[in-house]
C-alpha cells in the first residue's frame, strides 16, 4: 500500500483504472488498511438478494444507470449533509474497455467543493493506495489531462481495458 489518507473530512476518489472484477474486494482491502471508510456507487441490480444487504454495509450505494436520475446533484447533497464522506467512483464507470472517461466525479467534486484524490490499483507493482489530491480549477479539459498524467504509469489487472481514455466533451 502506497500513500496516506488525506488529513481533509471530505473528498471523491477515483478508482481507476477499473478493469476486473478483483478490482472491487482490493479497493476494500486497500481502504481497511488504511482505515479509510469509503462510500461508492454501483448499479441497482448487484443490490439485490442475497448481496445488497452486505453491500450497503460496505459502502454501496445502488444507482439506477437505466435512466437519468439526477446522481451528481444527489451526490453532492450528500456531500452537504455529512461532516465526512469519502466517495470512490471509477471514472470508465465500467470495467468494460470505453472510448471516454465519464465526467461526473468532476462535476460532483466541483459542485461540492472537494478535491478529487487519485486512488490506483498497480497489477504490474503490486500496488493499491492514494495518490495526490486534486483541486478542481474549473478548466475540466485541462484538470482531466493532469490528472490522466498520474494514471498513465498504472497498469491496470486488465490493461487492454484501460485505454486512458478521452474526455467527453
Amino acid at each position: 500500500i502506497e500513500g496516506e489518507l488525506p488529513a481533509i473530512e471530505k473528498f471523491v476518489i477515483i478508482a481507476a483504472p477499473h478493469t476486473s472484477n478483483w478490482d472491487f474486494p482490493i479497493t476494500l482491502g486497500v481502504a481497511f488498511a488504511l482505515k479509510m471508510k469509503i462510500y461508492w456507487m454501483g448499479k441497482i441490480s448487484l443490490f439485490n438478494w442475497p448481496l445488497g444487504g452486505v453491500l450497503r454495509w460496505l459502502g454501496g450505494i445502488p444507482i439506477d444507470r437505466s435512466q437519468s436520475r439526477n446522481t451528481v446533484e444527489q451526490a453532492i447533497r450528500a456531500f452537504g449533509e455529512r461532516e465526512k464522506l469519502i466517495m470512490v467512483i471509477p471514472p470508465e464507470g465500467t470495467r468494460k474497455k470505453v472510448g471516454h472517461w465519464k465526467t461526473g466525479f468532476y462535476h460532483i467534486a466541483r459542485g461540492a467543493n472537494v478535491p478529487i484524490v487519485l486512488g490506483f490499483l498497480d497489477y504490474r507493482r503490486k500496488v493499491g493506495g492514494i495518490g495526490p489530491a486534486f483541486h478542481p480549477t474549473g478548466c475540466m479539459e485541462e484538470d482531466i489531462r493532469e490528472i490522466k498524467t498520474f494514471y498513465a504509469a498504472i497498469t491496470g489487472k486488465r490493461q487492454d481495458l484501460f485505454g486512458n481514455a478521452a474526455l467527453k466533451t
